[in-house]
């Protein structure tokens, strides 16, 4: 699947989640992290920033520019999985584990991916 169509699955499962939790505050979000996609598929494609296993992006390694890109997007995603965990009577931990799973899956080849085991391996 080309990064664009998996771009827009993604923008799309987002769109739909962040609809759930009040469409105001959830059009914010999805601005903010539809303005930093670029950068963050970028900072993947070099292999500064990996995928965890607990949905959120980690630096693997410098520049260190990329920590506030990386800080916004993170909280963006934890407001998420937290809205989400809310709504479903469970935690955010289960949440964004649940949508590590998912990112892991739709990841670009050459994406650095976290396992369960806390284990990095390149996709």
């Amino acid at each position: 699947m080309k990064p664009s169509v998996k771009i827009m699955i993604f923008l799309l499962v987002a769109s739909f989640l962040l609809s759930m939790a009040g469409s105001a505050w959830a059009k914010g979000i999805k601005d903010r992290m539809r303005a930093r996609l670029p950068e963050i598929t970028a900072l993947k494609s070099q292999g500064v920033v990996g995928e965890n296993n607990q949905g959120y992006l980690t630096l693997l390694k410098q520049p260190s520019s990329a920590k506030a890109t990386l800080s916004a997007e993170n909280q963006d995603r934890r407001t998420i999985y937290t809205a989400i965990a809310k709504k479903q009577g469970t935690t955010p931990e289960l949440v964004g584990q649940r949508r590590a799973l998912q990112i892991a899956q739709k990841a670009n080849p050459g994406t650095m991916i976290q396992d369960a085991n806390g284990k990095w391996r390149k996709k």
